[in-house]
């Protein structure tokens, strides 16, 4: 007589046996905290290692670590959850703008505001665009060029900031005591911020390493700064060349020295407060 009773071969007691708990595609930008060691941030981007899957976490001071996507290893709103690979169609970290900052696919450019930022010359310009350009469109902030800051405190008269009108300037080689310093304190004030780096020329602030020379060349004080850096590099006495070829070598914020990376965000900060 065949018996109809089904036998369960899981001994394990009932209240020790473990409850499934929801499997969640880890996709980028998803917040979650590990069990073991409460690091808490969004998901960067998913790994197949020889030790199985990983995913990489960033908190909010920016710091990453990686952690193996083992079960109910992870918490989601306070919940026990498994992490698993997400689908190959989804992105596995977020796009993000030349600037480091996360891009926003579709975003039309913000109808110019009066405010803007004024570089010195064509070449710093060109640099800003490269690594901001995407960051200024949105916020819908203008760069111009001075050929210079000779003439800097009449520029600023004629344009006549206000408090819906700030101007940011950005001075190669700003340092205590030098004529641009002079010329930034005389136009500063409650709405015009001028800021600097110490370098001669905004191509010292691209690093060595990106353009692929061991450290920027001394030249002689008198000498063409350019002149004298193509020169030393054994490069053509062509400037115009020698900017692309250095220009091309900036690819994202990376390739910059920090000293000219916070000066321009603290301009793009002062010139869109408020927005």
């Amino acid at each position: 007589m065949r018996s109809s009773r089904q036998y369960n071969p899981d001994l394990t007691p009932p209240w020790k046996r473990s409850v499934p708990v929801p499997e969640v595609p880890a996709e980028a930008d998803l917040v979650v905290e590990e069990v073991t060691t409460g690091f808490c941030g969004a998901v960067v981007r998913c790994e197949k290692t020889a030790q199985g899957p990983t995913v990489t976490l960033e908190d909010r001071f920016g710091k990453h670590r990686v952690f193996p996507m083992e079960p109910r290893g992870f918490l989601l709103e306070g919940r026990v959850v498994t992490l698993v690979r997400p689908s190959s169609s989804v992105p596995q970290s977020p796009a993000r703008t030349a600037s480091g900052s996360i891009a926003v696919p579709g975003a039309r450019a913000r109808v110019a505001r009066a405010g803007r930022i004024y570089v010195e010359g064509r070449h710093d310009a060109e640099l800003v665009e490269r690594v901001w350009g995407d960051d200024l469109r949105i916020e819908g902030v203008v760069v111009e060029y001075l050929e210079g800051v000779d003439d800097l405190p009449s520029i600023v008269r004629s344009f006549g900031p206000g408090p819906d009108a700030r101007l940011g300037v950005l001075v190669d080689h700003l340092v205590p005591g030098s004529k641009e310093s002079r010329i930034a304190a005389e136009v500063t004030g409650e709405h015009v911020l001028v800021v600097g780096h110490p370098y001669v020329d905004v191509w010292e602030a691209v690093k060595p390493a990106s353009v692929g020379i061991p450290a920027w060349p001394s030249v002689p004080r008198g000498e063409d700064w350019k002149t004298g850096v193509c020169r030393g590099l054994g490069w053509p006495s062509n400037t115009g060349a020698a900017w692309q070829r250095i220009l091309s070598s900036v690819r994202s914020y990376k390739d910059l020295e920090p000293e000219l990376l916070g000066r321009v965000e603290e301009l793009i900060d002062f010139v869109t407060v408020g927005s």
